[in-house]
């Protein structure tokens, strides 16, 4: 080839791209969008071709998931686990038989709980005072009493009950059960979240942020309790019309457009452009979901809602735990009635002061109490009102935290830190009720059979497999490991399920 002779110019059409492909003939993503809306029975979100290739290897108990988590490390020795020996043992030396570290000072006398504790249900489980509302549904609650954690700091024990390790940058359980099921309605996430409205728990979003799976299987955050429950989703000023609002989101179409042209294959943009676009969808479907007006007087009463705007004392309090706590629940019911996958309900905030968690170093009873009863009814209502609906049995509830706290007292009446035993409760979803599995020692300081505790790792394989989900095959390759929500580790809780 003479390298002078002059190139003949190619005058055609240049061949169209997979994303010229999209844009000309389906209006742009934003066109795919409107064409799934058009199409009710599909649902928007099908990564599980992805995730689970050959489909669910087993039959699925359980749809859903709602999640129960109390920042700030629940007592499990104030709330589920009776021990009449500390009763027995009240204000003496504390003698572990072994050298204990503490988190802080809190290996003062053996301290009995401030709350009586009480029989309830067929099953006979003892519950405390302040989680009393529980014992109308106690039987069809399992609990999980020799749970271990690997650590006493709040952030890392944290991450390990909420993503299944104890460094950052891992998806949250709800990020995997929506990567491998999807949503049941294009119009909301298949992951919501719903925290404390006065304030992240410790990582804040990174409890239930992606990480390296796709973007839109992290969680959607919703404040009930928040004059505006959802930031930014409707307009806050009177200038804009319906008129206005679509020709804005019109133009965003065009400038994603333009800079989409420019950065092929760039699937951060898509993502970022499908998280608006469900946006769009949420304006109208999460108004729907969040609005309680149709809700009759008896359920708002059974949950322990007023309609009534209340104002509550400065120091943390039981009716307004109730109100904030039961306002999430029924929340949570009425998204996984519209087929929301995952819902994370969290109380408690990060280091607060005065306390709005259940980081109780300083007084048990003034912390546990409000929070625990503000819990324990709406936990109740919630298992009723599934229950009654026929949701119960495919919707697990799983209750957890962080860690437990000690037998021992810290100052006169609170107590620290525990990591090395406390207690989850599941229901519902083929969960056996009236059980209690894996009993902790004496004390609950420790699992009465050390060699054999229960990790937060059985506890994801067992909800797992209760959604049809071997955790073995649920796995994504990041920096050359295959990555899961249990692991290496996790074993199914068989005694805990419905054969």
């Amino acid at each position: 080839m003479n390298p002078r002779a002059p190139q003949k110019q190619w005058t055609g059409t240049p061949p169209m791209t997979r994303r010229d492909f999209l844009w000309k003939s389906g209006g742009g993503l934003g066109g795919i969008a409107l064409a799934s809306m058009m199409a009710p029975n599909q649902s928007w979100a099908v990564p599980n071709r992805t995730a689970l290739p050959h489909g669910l290897p087993m039959v699925p108990r359980a749809k859903r998931v709602i999640q129960m988590f109390m920042a700030g490390a629940a007592s499990h020795l104030d709330t589920f686990d009776f021990k009449p020996d500390l009763i027995r043992h009240h204000g003496r030396d504390s003698d572990f038989g072994e050298y204990v570290e503490a988190f802080q000072n809190g290996l003062g006398p053996w301290m009995q709980s401030p709350f009586g504790f009480r029989p309830y249900g067929q099953c006979g489980k003892y519950l405390s005072d302040v989680v009393a509302p529980l014992g109308a549904v106690v039987d069809d609650m399992a609990f999980i009493h020799n749970l271990t954690g690997k650590t006493g700091v709040h952030s890392q024990a944290t991450y390990l009950q909420a993503t299944g390790f104890q460094d950052p940058g891992f998806p949250g359980a709800g990020a995997w059960i929506s990567y491998a099921l999807g949503s049941e309605n294009q119009n909301l996430p298949a992951f919501v979240v719903l925290p404390d409205h006065r304030g992240f728990a410790s990582n804040g979003p990174k409890n239930w942020a992606s990480a390296f799976l796709p973007t839109h299987t992290q969680g959607t955050t919703i404040f009930p309790q928040r004059e505006n429950p959802i930031p930014d989703l409707h307009a806050r000023s009177s200038f804009v019309t319906d008129a206005s609002h679509r020709d804005g989101l019109n133009l965003i179409g065009s400038l994603n457009k333009l800079y989409a042209d420019d950065r092929l294959g760039d699937d951060r943009l898509e993502s970022r452009i499908r998280s608006y676009e469900l946006a769009a969808r949420l304006q109208l479907s999460a108004t729907d979901a969040l609005d309680l007006s149709d809700e009759p007087d008896h359920i708002l009463r059974m949950y322990g809602i007023n309609r009534s705007l209340s104002t509550y004392p400065d120091t943390i309090n039981a009716a307004e735990e109730t109100e904030y706590f039961g306002r999430k629940c029924l929340v949570a019911r009425r998204l996984i009635e519209r087929g929301v996958r995952f819902v994370q309900i969290w109380s408690g905030n990060d280091n607060s002061f005065p306390r709005r968690n259940w980081d109780s170093h300083e007084d048990i009873e003034r912390d546990h109490g409000p929070l625990s009863l503000g819990m324990a009814h709406g936990a109740a209502a919630l298992i009723q009102d599934l229950k009654q609906r026929g949701l119960l049995d495919d919707t697990i509830v799983h209750w957890t935290t962080e860690f437990g706290r000690m037998p021992s007292t810290q100052g006169s009446r609170g107590r620290d830190h525990n990591p090395y035993v406390f207690t989850n409760w599941l229901c519902g979803g083929g969960i056996r009720g009236g059980t209690s599995y894996g009993p902790s020692d004496n004390w609950g300081y420790k699992p009465l059979d050390r060699d054999h505790p229960t990790r937060v790792y059985d506890v994801h394989a067992t909800i797992l497999h209760q959604l049809g989900i071997d955790h073995k095959q649920l796995t994504v390759r990041h920096n050359g490991i295959d990555r899961r929500l249990t692991d290496v580790h996790g074993e199914v809780l068989h005694p805990l399920i419905h054969s």
